[in-house]
């Protein structure tokens, strides 16, 4: 059976790494998804509310929400922004009546796209082949709201020749944290110094992570260290986009 998604975008794939989209409409296709892009969306809020402006926030939220309705799963390749449209568009409309309703109708079938393949498709890429030695961080939102862990594995492990290196506090936030790192420059390279230790003593070729902010911010201190560790979203991989350049290495 064909499922209708739409592909919510997310505002750091759409400017910064866009390939991160098209792999997930890649990789949704071979599962057998009819994918759309609504042209409406655009940011879902989540720097507003994080900041504080639930004002600004809500009108964010209420723009996204009227984009994303029609569709039967709203899928997105970043845990963050995943996060914010599953569980904090209720929370935002919690005095609303007329509006929580459709908040809780679009966050209900709001997915993460690793998690969407893996426990809605069923689905594991065939016929993708990448000799490297791979590592994986967990991003703070995909991991602790919406349960992350074992979906994007059990996808990278069916890429033939791709192997694993456990990674000292996988768990551990990287330092970025959206507007943390601007707030705090200071203990955000703190945590990112660290993170990039521990990525490099894993001996990995490959850093692999759900959310291009985090994998920006390591893969941003890992070059300016002088690493030789690449970073990718792990849904390039997952599509069979993985021999491209990697993230800080676009012309």
């Amino acid at each position: 059976m064909t499922r209708t998604v739409a592909l919510f975008v997310t505002c750091l794939v759409d400017l910064m790494r866009p390939r991160i989209g098209f792999a997930a409409i890649r990789a949704l296709e071979a599962a057998g998804c009819d994918v759309v892009v609504p042209e409406r969306q655009t940011c879902c809020g989540q720097p507003a509310l994080n900041s504080g402006d639930r004002d600004h926030a809500a009108a964010l939220a209420k723009q996204t929400i009227v984009a994303l309705e029609p569709y039967e799963a709203i899928i997105v390749p970043s845990g963050s922004c995943a996060g914010t449209i599953r569980c904090h568009y209720p929370e935002i409309f919690e005095y609303d009546a007329h509006w929580l309703s459709r908040a809780q109708a679009v966050a209900g079938k709001t997915w993460e796209v690793m998690a969407y393949l893996d426990q809605v498709c069923g689905w594991k890429p065939k016929g993708v082949t990448l000799d490297a030695k791979a590592t994986y961080h967990d991003s703070c939102s995909g991991l602790r709201e919406l349960g992350i862990k074992a979906q994007p594995r059990r996808l990278l492990k069916a890429i033939d020749g791709l192997t694993f290196a456990p990674l000292a506090g996988e768990e551990t936030c990287c330092g970025f944290g959206g507007a943390f790192c601007v707030k705090y420059p200071a203990i955000s390279n703190a945590i990112v110094g660290e993170k990039a230790d521990a990525i490099d003593a894993t001996g990995a070729d490959l850093l692999l992570a759900g959310d291009l902010g985090c994998l920006m911010n390591m893969s941003g201190k890992l070059h300016r260290r002088g690493s030789k560790v690449r970073a990718y979203h792990a849904i390039e991989l997952i599509a069979g986009m993985g021999d491209g350049p990697a993230i800080g290495e676009e012309a």
